[in-house]
């Protein structure tokens, strides 16, 4: 019997209310289950709508242009039928391999800093401000780098503009700290603490268990860092914009104005017609920055199973 008669009142078993406690956290669960599994299908859908609308316009332009003219292609002069994305995409990555030189070791000091060495007072102090920096819009870091940066390349160079992939690398560089040193961080202190005791046992000074230890085992996670930073800069506007000359040439020097995929698209885009081979062929550069980060994603997770893998063969 689940229920017992007094009276006019009945009362219910402790193994009834069990039931009910158990059937309620079902019904719980097959909700959330089913809120998470239609949030996972909207980003899905969402993703290959963007796919969708930015490739039905490049496949519009490879019908007229073709697609090896578009990315090998040195002259973009629309006006005359060339549509060459070469330079747009070098500077791309010219920029974004200058941030990575200059903010990685920054930020893989900064992060062995906070995991392993700095007190806590001082990680008080510091993790608030790396967070300021990733909060600062991306126009004032542009601002900052028009206004200071690049009078100072000038004045020291002897160039006569003073932009080029120099200061657009400083100021990528500075962006993507944030997000590289907190990233970093995470897996440097997500290494087991008996594999740091253990090589400090064994006589060696925290430094080299830092760089033979630490940072061996944490690499996949700084590797992923390092990744999603140069993809936080491949896709910055504005900052590279004001600082890097915006000139439709193959970069050949770090003070040389030079343009990327993203500058390009926010100069041309209010100024082509809708359809227009030209306004097309801004969104085919749009596919080619979405199929740059998709190969970034891919090479993440191609670096994890590496590395899985190779503390499988070590066990």
């Amino acid at each position: 019997m689940s229920r017992v008669s007094t009276g006019r009142t009945a009362v219910a078993t402790p193994a009834a209310v069990r039931t009910r406690i158990r059937g309620r956290r079902r019904d719980a669960g097959a909700i959330w289950r089913g809120l998470f599994f239609a949030s996972a299908i909207f980003l899905v859908i969402s993703i290959a709508a963007i796919m969708v609308m930015i490739g039905r316009p490049a496949i519009a332009l490879f019908a007229q242009v073709r697609p090896w003219a578009f990315l090998f292609g040195r002259v973009w002069a629309p006006e005359h039928g060339l549509y060459g994305v070469l330079p747009f995409f070098a500077g791309s990555l010219a920029a974004t391999g200058m941030a990575l030189l200059i903010g990685g070791p920054l930020g893989l000091a900064g992060a062995i800093y906070l995991a392993k060495l700095a007190t806590p007072r001082a990680q008080r102090v510091m993790r608030p401000a790396i967070q300021l920096l990733a909060g600062i819009p991306s126009v004032v870091y542009g601002w900052v780098g028009l206004t200071a940066l690049v009078p100072f390349i000038r004045r020291h160079s002897g160039h006569v503009t003073g932009f080029g992939l120099l200061a657009a690398g400083i100021v990528l560089g500075v962006m993507v700290l944030p997000t590289f040193i907190s990233l970093a961080e995470d897996a440097l202190r997500a290494v087991p603490q008996d594999i740091e005791h253990g090589s400090l046992a064994l006589g060696t000074t925290r430094w080299q268990t830092i760089a033979h230890v630490i940072i061996p085992a944490a690499w996949p996670g700084i590797a992923a860092a390092g990744i999603l930073g140069l993809a936080r800069a491949i896709g910055e506007t504005m900052a590279v914009q004001m600082v890097l000359g915006n000139s439709p040439v193959i970069p050949t020097g770090l003070i040389v104005p030079a343009s990327t995929l993203t500058s390009e698209i926010v100069l041309e885009m209010g100024s082509t017609p809708q359809g227009s081979p030209a306004n097309n062929a801004l969104f085919a550069m749009g596919l080619l920055l979405l199929l740059v980060s998709l190969g970034l994603i891919v090479a993440v997770r191609a670096t994890r199973r590496e590395a899985t893998a190779g503390v499988r063969e070590a066990h």
